[in-house]
């Protein structure tokens, strides 16, 4: 998965960050309890920011349960909720298709994809039976993805466009109309920004192993390595993408999660993308809970 999505937490009060941390507990324990115990392994931080986005009015109560990470001391979460049910169970259909387009790929190591899709089999059966609009819709832009991919597409703007078309689309699972559609104007520029982000992130590698990426064909690259005017450009792309998200999150009352995502679109994206464009997302101190999760499927 990514794990790009992360709130500023110098922005944070005491409360909100304990809130923020009991939403990500508490999608771990819906992906527990929806699709099984192998199911937690594909959180990240980009799909409990889903949740938030997706939150009810009522935020719920805290409860303090048990966790197998913590043993000892167990964690806060939030109980099921729509919107954490919701996030889970994208999340597993985002992750199945990508464990699928990765079983294509040509080489080798497709031991570990075998195995993740084995254990992930079962939830993804279950999940699209609730979820067929968003199982469309992720199936056939990974496949126009893919086909762009194969054909070498040269610009950076199309593929982007077909990952941010998946993530819109989680919005028409929501019912209100003016909400539905604040949330498609902004998870499309979050999904645009992800794609992006994750390319330069993954440039290196995939110059390596000679994998497609849209920046390679974009900026002519001749090594695994941005130019600075390449990363002028590209920052510029991406910051525009946040302002996008930043306009659409003026539009909605997100209630007491306002400050979560407004730490998350003025600096938590800000501070990653330079990180990444810097090549120092790896090495930076970022909460424990996120350093795990870069891994990708």
């Amino acid at each position: 998965m990514f794990g790009y999505v992360r709130p500023s937490e110098p922005r944070l009060s005491e409360e909100d960050k304990q809130r923020f941390r009991a939403a990500y507990c508490g999608l771990c324990r819906t992906l527990g309890e929806r699709h099984g115990l192998s199911a937690p392994f594909i959180l990240n931080y980009d799909f409990a920011f889903l949740s938030i986005l997706l939150w009810p009015p009522e935020t719920g109560t805290v409860l303090h349960r048990p966790c197998l990470a913590h043993p000892v001391q167990g964690r806060d979460c939030f109980p099921q909720n729509p919107a954490l049910e919701l996030a889970a169970d994208c999340s597993v259909i985002l992750a199945w298709w990508q464990l699928q387009d990765a079983l294509t790929d040509p080489g080798k190591g497709k031991g570990k994809y075998r195995l993740l899709s084995g254990l992930l089999k079962n939830a993804y059966e279950r999940t699209v039976r609730n979820r067929p609009n968003f199982d469309r819709t992720t199936r056939e832009q990974l496949e126009r993805l893919r086909y762009l991919e194969q054909a070498g597409c040269p610009t950076m703007d199309e593929p982007a466009d077909t990952f941010a078309r998946l993530l819109s689309g989680v919005s028409d699972e929501v019912k209100e109309p003016v909400r539905r559609r604040v949330l498609q104007q902004f998870l499309y520029h979050l999904g645009r920004w992800i794609y992006l982000v994750d390319a330069a992130d993954d440039l290196e590698d995939d110059f390596s192993s000679g994998s497609y990426n849209p920046l390679i064909r974009r900026f002519s690259l001749t090594n695994g390595t941005l130019t600075e005017e390449a990363k002028e450009t590209l920052a510029l792309s991406l910051d525009h993408s946040i302002r996008l998200m930043a306009a659409a999150f003026e539009l909605w009352d997100f209630g007491v999660w306002a400050p979560v995502i407004r730490s998350v679109v003025y600096e938590g994206l800000f501070l990653v993308g330079r990180s990444v464009l810097d090549r120092t997302f790896h090495t930076a101190v970022w909460p424990r809970s996120a350093a795990r999760n870069k891994e990708k499927l």
